[in-house]
Protein backbone atom coordinates (compact mmCIF):
# COMPACT_ATOMS: atom_id res chain seq x y z
CA UNK A 1 0.00 0.00 0.00
CA UNK A 2 2.90 2.08 0.93
CA UNK A 3 4.29 1.74 -2.80
CA UNK A 4 1.21 3.28 -4.35
CA UNK A 5 1.94 6.58 -2.84
CA UNK A 6 5.34 7.01 -2.56
CA UNK A 7 6.84 5.48 -5.29
CA UNK A 8 6.83 8.14 -7.68
CA UNK A 9 8.41 10.55 -5.51
CA UNK A 10 10.73 8.32 -4.53
CA UNK A 11 11.89 7.17 -7.68
CA UNK A 12 12.44 11.07 -8.94
CA UNK A 13 14.45 11.58 -5.91
CA UNK A 14 16.90 9.04 -5.82
CA UNK A 15 17.46 9.04 -10.10
CA UNK A 16 20.26 11.25 -9.66
CA UNK A 17 21.48 9.08 -7.05
CA UNK A 18 21.13 6.00 -8.71
CA UNK A 19 22.78 7.19 -11.87
CA UNK A 20 26.02 8.51 -9.87
CA UNK A 21 26.09 5.08 -8.83
CA UNK A 22 26.38 3.06 -12.29
CA UNK A 23 28.66 6.52 -13.44
CA UNK A 24 31.42 4.83 -11.02
CA UNK A 25 30.77 1.07 -12.12
CA UNK A 26 27.95 -0.70 -9.50
CA UNK A 27 25.21 -2.37 -11.31
CA UNK A 28 21.89 -3.21 -9.98
CA UNK A 29 22.54 -6.91 -8.83
CA UNK A 30 25.90 -5.49 -6.94
CA UNK A 31 23.72 -3.20 -4.97
CA UNK A 32 20.87 -5.99 -4.08
CA UNK A 33 23.77 -8.52 -3.04
CA UNK A 34 25.40 -5.57 -0.74
CA UNK A 35 22.15 -4.34 0.40
CA UNK A 36 21.00 -7.79 1.65
CA UNK A 37 24.47 -8.98 2.81
CA UNK A 38 24.43 -5.98 5.29
CA UNK A 39 21.10 -6.45 6.65
CA UNK A 40 21.58 -10.30 7.09
CA UNK A 41 25.09 -9.32 9.00
CA UNK A 42 23.58 -6.63 10.98
CA UNK A 43 20.54 -7.82 11.97
CA UNK A 44 22.09 -11.52 12.77
CA UNK A 45 24.88 -9.43 14.50
CA UNK A 46 23.50 -6.60 16.44
CA UNK A 47 19.87 -7.60 17.19
CA UNK A 48 20.98 -11.48 18.60
CA UNK A 49 23.54 -9.76 20.58
CA UNK A 50 20.72 -6.79 22.50
CA UNK A 51 22.33 -3.75 20.28
CA UNK A 52 18.81 -2.61 18.78
CA UNK A 53 19.15 0.66 18.55
CA UNK A 54 22.62 0.37 16.39
CA UNK A 55 21.08 -2.60 14.38
CA UNK A 56 17.93 -0.91 13.29
CA UNK A 57 20.37 2.48 12.17
CA UNK A 58 22.14 -0.29 10.27
CA UNK A 59 19.60 -2.14 8.49
CA UNK A 60 17.55 0.48 7.47
CA UNK A 61 20.72 2.08 5.96
CA UNK A 62 21.27 -1.04 4.27
CA UNK A 63 17.45 -1.83 4.01
CA UNK A 64 17.47 1.45 1.58
CA UNK A 65 18.94 -0.71 -1.48
CA UNK A 66 16.56 -2.16 -2.50
CA UNK A 67 14.89 1.41 -3.49
CA UNK A 68 17.70 1.93 -5.46
CA UNK A 69 18.73 -1.40 -7.61
CA UNK A 70 14.74 -1.47 -8.98
CA UNK A 71 15.64 1.97 -10.38
CA UNK A 72 19.44 1.47 -11.48
CA UNK A 73 18.00 -1.54 -13.71
CA UNK A 74 15.67 0.54 -15.45
CA UNK A 75 18.45 3.47 -16.10
CA UNK A 76 20.74 0.83 -17.53
CA UNK A 77 17.66 -0.99 -19.46
CA UNK A 78 18.54 -4.09 -17.60
CA UNK A 79 15.40 -4.09 -16.17
CA UNK A 80 12.99 -7.67 -16.51
CA UNK A 81 15.89 -10.16 -16.82
CA UNK A 82 15.38 -13.20 -15.67
CA UNK A 83 18.67 -13.58 -13.52
CA UNK A 84 18.00 -10.06 -11.90
CA UNK A 85 14.58 -10.51 -10.78
CA UNK A 86 15.49 -14.19 -9.14
CA UNK A 87 18.35 -12.54 -7.32
CA UNK A 88 16.28 -9.35 -6.19
CA UNK A 89 13.66 -11.89 -4.85
CA UNK A 90 15.51 -14.04 -3.23
CA UNK A 91 17.64 -11.90 -1.43
CA UNK A 92 14.70 -10.34 -0.29
CA UNK A 93 13.45 -13.27 1.52
CA UNK A 94 16.69 -14.29 3.00
CA UNK A 95 16.73 -10.26 4.29
CA UNK A 96 13.48 -10.18 5.42
CA UNK A 97 14.36 -13.86 7.69
CA UNK A 98 17.27 -12.41 8.98
CA UNK A 99 16.05 -9.67 10.55
CA UNK A 100 13.25 -11.87 12.28
CA UNK A 101 15.75 -14.57 13.24
CA UNK A 102 17.96 -11.81 14.69
CA UNK A 103 14.93 -10.74 17.10
CA UNK A 104 14.18 -14.35 18.10
CA UNK A 105 17.58 -15.09 19.17
CA UNK A 106 17.50 -12.13 21.07
CA UNK A 107 13.95 -12.99 23.01
CA UNK A 108 15.24 -16.72 23.20
CA UNK A 109 17.96 -16.31 24.68
CA UNK A 110 16.09 -14.09 27.56
CA UNK A 111 13.65 -16.34 27.73
CA UNK A 112 10.99 -14.41 26.86
CA UNK A 113 7.52 -15.84 25.65
CA UNK A 114 7.66 -13.16 22.21
CA UNK A 115 10.33 -15.35 21.22
CA UNK A 116 6.93 -17.69 19.83
CA UNK A 117 5.39 -14.70 17.94
CA UNK A 118 8.50 -14.28 16.28
CA UNK A 119 9.21 -17.56 14.92
CA UNK A 120 5.38 -17.07 13.56
CA UNK A 121 6.68 -13.50 12.09
CA UNK A 122 8.98 -15.67 10.24
CA UNK A 123 6.39 -18.07 8.78
CA UNK A 124 3.90 -15.66 7.60
CA UNK A 125 6.77 -13.57 6.29
CA UNK A 126 7.38 -15.95 3.81
CA UNK A 127 3.97 -17.14 3.13
CA UNK A 128 3.02 -13.93 2.28
CA UNK A 129 5.11 -13.81 -0.96
CA UNK A 130 5.29 -17.27 -1.86
CA UNK A 131 1.18 -17.09 -2.12
CA UNK A 132 1.67 -14.26 -4.61
CA UNK A 133 4.67 -16.10 -6.51
CA UNK A 134 2.27 -19.11 -6.22
CA UNK A 135 -0.87 -17.06 -7.45
CA UNK A 136 0.91 -15.74 -10.48
CA UNK A 137 2.43 -18.84 -12.05
CA UNK A 138 -0.72 -19.51 -11.90
CA UNK A 139 -2.20 -16.78 -13.87
CA UNK A 140 -4.03 -15.01 -10.83
CA UNK A 141 -2.90 -11.54 -10.15
CA UNK A 142 -2.23 -11.22 -6.23
CA UNK A 143 -0.80 -8.39 -4.71
CA UNK A 144 -3.92 -7.39 -2.13
CA UNK A 145 -3.22 -7.66 1.53
CA UNK A 146 -2.09 -5.22 4.39
CA UNK A 147 0.89 -6.70 5.02
CA UNK A 148 3.44 -5.69 1.70
CA UNK A 149 7.17 -5.76 2.38
CA UNK A 150 7.14 -2.78 3.17
CA UNK A 151 4.60 -2.42 5.50
CA UNK A 152 6.47 -5.28 7.30
CA UNK A 153 9.51 -4.12 7.60
CA UNK A 154 8.39 -0.63 8.63
CA UNK A 155 6.84 -2.43 11.58
CA UNK A 156 9.60 -4.56 12.17
CA UNK A 157 12.68 -1.69 12.11
CA UNK A 158 9.90 0.91 14.41
CA UNK A 159 9.23 -1.77 17.05
CA UNK A 160 13.28 -2.66 17.16
CA UNK A 161 14.30 1.38 16.95
CA UNK A 162 12.58 2.21 19.83
CA UNK A 163 12.91 -0.92 21.96
CA UNK A 164 16.44 0.11 21.49
CA UNK A 165 15.66 3.64 22.92
CA UNK A 166 14.03 1.79 25.70
CA UNK A 167 10.42 1.80 25.33
CA UNK A 168 10.62 -1.92 26.20
CA UNK A 169 6.71 -2.72 24.83
CA UNK A 170 7.89 -1.69 21.39
CA UNK A 171 9.09 -4.74 20.09
CA UNK A 172 6.17 -7.28 21.64
CA UNK A 173 3.76 -4.67 20.16
CA UNK A 174 5.50 -4.71 17.17
CA UNK A 175 5.63 -8.26 16.93
CA UNK A 176 1.57 -8.82 17.74
CA UNK A 177 1.73 -6.18 15.06
CA UNK A 178 3.07 -7.98 12.88
CA UNK A 179 1.57 -11.21 13.35
CA UNK A 180 -1.89 -9.72 13.28
CA UNK A 181 -1.66 -8.06 9.63
CA UNK A 182 0.25 -10.03 8.19
CA UNK A 183 -2.26 -13.08 9.04
CA UNK A 184 -5.00 -10.97 7.32
CA UNK A 185 -2.93 -10.47 4.16
CA UNK A 186 -2.63 -14.30 3.99
CA UNK A 187 -6.60 -14.71 4.27
CA UNK A 188 -6.55 -11.40 1.75
CA UNK A 189 -4.58 -13.31 -0.81
CA UNK A 190 -6.25 -17.21 -0.43
CA UNK A 191 -9.39 -15.16 -0.43
CA UNK A 192 -8.80 -13.32 -3.87
CA UNK A 193 -7.05 -16.77 -5.36
CA UNK A 194 -10.47 -18.62 -4.54
CA UNK A 195 -12.23 -16.02 -6.09
CA UNK A 196 -10.71 -15.61 -8.91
Amino acid sequence: MIQRYFKAPVTAFITPICRALLRIGLSANAITVIGAAGVAFSSIYFFARGEFFLGTLLVSLFALSDLFDGTMARISKSDGTPWGALLDSTLDRISDAAIVIGIWIYLFNEGSDLHVLAIAALFLGGLIPYIRAKAESLGIECSVGFAERPERLIILLVGTGLYGLGLDFALGLSLWLLVFISSITVIQRMKAVHQA
